[in-house]
């Protein structure tokens, strides 16, 4: 996510994207996919039972491009930033261009969008990904109310290797779309991120700066230390741990101990049980 934005999005930044997000490229291909894809199930002899076909390959370079011009052309014409995002998010994982990882990166093209838009303060990420993934099945829903839709025009036959092969042009079905149930779909979730989760993280992060400041004043340590403090008496329940205690900490008093306890207990009450 802290990618989303640095460069203007063109093919070469798409792949470079998804290089971040599939770092072993023993077992997927990088860059545009060379043959079918498709989701669904398989029948007992391992062939496919598509519920989604994506693009043919030959039509992803063409395809790919006038995603991107698309994009270009929305930005400059200052369309509002989630309907932007919406139609060239959505738009992207439908053609589903890579063997793998078009789903992650559908939501990471969300992320770019916004951030580049500045939609969000600089440096923020805004979550709005993790709405999506909490809403899992409207997310599938929404998805699958355009995909779906679109099987019965697509002429498809089962490869040797269990793969698919489309028959007829379908370039068009992927070229233009109607993404209104998508963008609404979008701006559930980036209302809810804003309303709910944004509000959430600005506490948390309020809280933890006061904690963090209140053990730097009770004893001098590095900030990473500080840190680490914070979150092992967070994630046991306010107490330092035994094993820590004994280790990293060992140099702590139990008086200091106790003290930093009380701290972060204190910072974080109301907020996490503790």
């Amino acid at each position: 996510m802290l990618q989303a934005g640095k460069n203007h999005l063109t093919l070469d930044e798409i792949v470079r994207l998804h290089g971040v997000l599939i770092e072993d490229t023993r077992f997927t291909r990088a860059g545009l996919r060379p043959d079918g894809v498709f989701l669904g199930e398989r029948d007992d002899q391992s062939d496919p039972l598509p519920e989604f076909i994506g693009a043919r390959a030959d039509d992803l370079p063409s395809l790919m491009q006038g995603l991107i011009a698309a994009n270009e052309r929305m930005q400059d014409s200052g369309l509002d930033a989630v309907l932007q995002a919406a139609a060239t998010a959505f738009g992207f994982v439908y053609v589903h261009p890579f063997q793998d990882g078009n789903g992650r990166l559908h939501r990471c093209l969300i992320h770019h969008v916004l951030a580049e838009r500045k939609f969000a303060p600089r440096g923020m990420v805004f979550p709005v990904s993790s709405v999506m993934l909490d809403r899992i099945e409207n997310y599938r829903d929404t998805l699958r109310g355009h995909s779906g839709p679109l099987m019965m025009f697509i002429d498809w036959r089962p490869t040797p290797e269990r793969n698919v092969e489309v028959l007829n042009d379908t370039a068009d079905l992927y070229r233009y779309l109607d993404c209104t149930g998508n963008a609404e779909f979008l701006y559930t979730c980036v209302e809810r991120t804003v309303d709910h989760d944004l509000p959430r993280e600005i506490d948390y992060l309020r809280r933890h700066d006061e904690a963090l400041r209140r053990v730097m004043d009770t004893v001098e340590m590095p900030d990473r230390m500080a840190e680490n403090l914070i979150l092992f008496i967070q994630q046991n329940h306010g107490k330092l741990g035994r094993r820590r205690r004994e280790n990293e900490f060992a140099k702590l008093t139990d008086t200091e101990v106790a003290s930093l306890e009380a701290i972060v207990r204190e910072a974080f009450e109301g907020y996490v049980e503790i």
